[in-house]
């Protein structure tokens, strides 16, 4: 009769397996991502007014030249969907989706920057990343268990399913406030007005009365968000005042 160890021999092992799962990289995030936002370019519509893709394109465009190493490098994928939904993204990989919605609330180029500024920013401090490695933390003990009992997933499955996970859950409330400042940051370094953003904020507000717009319902909302965006904007100005000085000024045209 084959041997089985007790349950709190086989506890100590369960722990250290759980320990040695492995963790979700940025490459593999990105292949993800790459696959979900070709997922989504089958279902969802391009827009095919040539202007407005132009249009988003330029924002986009002087965005990323401010951003850090590599991601200024990358050859950015933009995709202007054809949907009344308010919302925009980015994700890992270098892809930005906007929806035809939001510009009908992101009233200029400036206001459209501060969106995708903030999008942006979610990807260069890896957002997405840091949030599945803790999620996947959080159940390693159960998937380890069940993985060393042979029911669980196999490595390859436990990474894929979690770099599905990075790319759908919310983000936290630090995260966005961090995306909101850092993307301040980038909208301003690129010469776009970064006093455009607490108009818009409030333009998202007087939507979110007549139910949250998708854009809406993973963000934070209401007057503190505004309220802190007022606090950062005599330093995000100063970036702004150093770009226009040195002749970036964008000239986007909707």
């Amino acid at each position: 009769m084959p041997y089985r160890a007790p349950i709190l021999v086989l506890l100590p092992a369960l722990l250290l397996s759980a320990c040695s799962l492995p963790i979700v990289s940025e490459s593999e995030l990105e292949s993800e991502s790459g696959q979900q936002f070709q997922e989504m370019r089958a279902k969802i519509p391009a827009s095919t007014d040539a202007q407005i893709t132009a249009y988003v394109n330029c924002v986009a465009a002087d965005i990323v030249q401010q951003l850090e190493k590599p991601y200024s490098d990358e050859d950015w994928d933009v995709v202007v969907f054809e949907s009344e939904d308010i919302n925009a993204f980015a994700m890992p990989g270098g892809h930005i989706g906007v929806y035809t919605g939001l510009l009908a609330v992101a009233e200029n180029q400036d206001q459209l920057a501060a969106v995708i500024g903030h999008e942006v920013a979610h990807v260069t401090q890896q957002h997405s990343l840091k949030r599945v490695n803790r999620e996947m933390t959080t159940r390693a003990g159960v998937i380890a268990g069940t993985a060393v009992l042979g029911a669980g997933p196999g490595v390859g499955d436990i990474v894929s399913m979690g770099a599905q996970l990075g790319l759908s859950l919310p983000f936290s409330r630090a995260n966005e406030t961090e995306a909101d400042t850092v993307g301040l940051d980038y909208m301003a370094a690129a010469g776009f007005n970064p006093g455009a953003s607490i108009q818009l904020w409030k333009n998202m507000a007087q939507k979110n009365k007549l139910g949250p717009p998708e854009f809406l319902s993973t963000h934070p909302s209401g007057d503190s968000r505004i309220q802190d965006l007022v606090k950062q904007l005599p330093e995000a100005l100063k970036l702004y005042n150093t770009a226009q000085a040195a002749g970036r000024k964008p000239n986007c045209q909707r």
